[in-house]
């Protein structure tokens, strides 16, 4: 199995006035294609800071970050910015969706920056809504459609570049339990089918969805069951 993802002692310190605070402590961490990992952790455990380095939003401070075979650490910002767009689909909490837009616009935007036509964009947009259930709604704005459902449209639109990892930060953090539950089922039928998953949470009963639970405490990450 191909290894997508390696960190290797992977440090990050923020300054808060002249005090240095060291956030994440030599972390190690390796992912392979396919794989379903969930970082767990509590809140101020390290765990958002951890997925901003995954996701190619922020550098560590030391340490050796390989994406895909890219060397993180030696990019600059319109390179990083490329990465995201090529490597990382991500999911958040609060589903981001524009509110101006269809389901079918929102989820057609990260093609856009993608260079695609038209024509070639709605095509993908509505192919992998379909995927995720919602070849009804295409039409629909977030405003009505329920949490589900924009988090299913969050989804598609991560998918819709084809990126090597899907991202996901609390991806059930806004939903009820049940509306949750058939999220978590997506995101294991996804990984059935081949997609690469790494999801931050703070629950344990989500993160035991993954195939893999990492823990993440003061900084300091430990792999262990749930």
């Amino acid at each position: 199995m191909a290894e997508v993802l390696n960190m290797q002692n992977i440090s990050k310190s923020f300054y808060m006035g002249e005090e240095e605070l060291e956030v994440l402590h030599n972390v190690s961490l390796t992912v392979n294609t396919g794989e379903f990992l969930s970082i767990l952790g509590p809140s101020g455990s390290g765990k958002s800071t951890m997925m901003n380095i995954i996701g190619c939003l922020d550098v560590p401070t030391s340490g050796k970050y390989l994406l895909s075979g890219n060397d993180i650490n030696e990019l600059d910002e319109i390179e990083l910015g490329f990465i995201r767009n090529k490597e990382i689909g991500f999911v958040f909490q609060s589903f981001q969706l524009l509110p101006r837009l269809s389901a079918l616009q929102n989820v057609e935007l990260p093609l856009i920056y993608a260079g695609l036509s038209s024509s070639d964009r709605k095509q993908r947009a509505a192919k992998i809504l379909d995927r995720v259930g919602l070849s009804d709604k295409t039409r629909n704005l977030p405003n009505q459609l329920s949490g589900g459902q924009q988090q299913r449209v969050a989804i598609a639109r991560a998918l819709v570049t084809e990126p090597t990892i899907l991202l996901a930060d609390e991806p059930t953090g806004a939903l009820d339990q049940k509306t949750g539950a058939q999220v978590m089922e997506l995101f294991e039928e996804l990984n059935h089918d081949g997609r690469t998953i790494i999801m931050i949470t703070h629950d344990t009963d989500i993160a035991r969805h993954a195939q893999r639970v990492v823990k993440i405490l003061d900084g300091n990450l430990t792999e262990q069951g749930v």
